[in-house]
């Protein structure tokens, strides 16, 4: 399903900008001369030609966005990590990673979320329940810092879903999933019985 949603991509932004130039265009009089009185059949030009209008913006919006898509497919990146890159749109990667390096540091749990996500609440209530200090950072408050967050964790510990929580600096995966074994998520950490010691060792208890 997803090489078949990313295989469609380029029709989408063909749609968008053919769609977008119609607007940008002189209209072809016989498109639409019949529905208008005789004395009006002139051509109009629906949007200004100015390069700062609406339309214009749009459309280098739509095309910068297709651009990113293509570049994070050719690198590798899975379905969910190029959406996390468009929702991103351009932003100083470095800046980003180097932000999010701090915030993990700053304390011995931290949890980067959405404040909707179910995951995320359940991944909180059993913080809660193990009596956890946890850092909270969210990524949905505002959305357009939060995105780039989002789009730059995926690159760094290969998973751009939330909640993304680290214990001790060390990524551990989200509530009930994560990446590879060393961060399997804390459900599983807890059902091994290794959460509380990592939560204590990290000073989070």
């Amino acid at each position: 399903p997803h090489s078949t949603m990313i295989a469609r991509l380029p029709v989408l932004s063909t749609f968008l900008l053919g769609s977008c130039h119609a607007f940008t265009s002189t209209p072809n009089p016989t498109l639409y001369a019949s529905f208008l009185p005789y004395s009006q059949r002139t051509p109009m030009t629906l949007a200004s030609s100015d390069s700062n209008s609406p339309i214009d913006v749009f459309v280098e919006g739509v095309s910068k966005r297709f651009e990113i898509a293509q570049e994070s497919r050719a690198g590798g990146a899975s379905f969910t990590q190029i959406i996390a890159d468009v929702l991103a749109g351009e932003y100083d990667a470095d800046s980003t990673k180097a932000d999010i390096e701090e915030t993990v540091a700053s304390a011995p749990c931290v949890m980067f979320t959405w404040e909707s996500s179910p995951s995320c609440k359940q991944a909180l209530s059993a913080m809660e329940a193990a009596e956890a200090k946890v850092k909270i950072v969210r990524l949905d408050d505002p959305w357009d810092e939060g995105n780039p967050i989002r789009a730059e964790l995926g690159k760094m510990v290969g998973k751009s879903s939330v909640p993304c929580i680290f214990i001790a600096g060390k990524y551990v995966g989200g509530f009930d999933s994560g990446p590879s074994e060393e961060a399997p998520g804390i459900q599983k950490l807890a059902f091994k019985g290794t959460l509380r010691p990592m939560l204590e060792e990290a000073g989070a208890l």
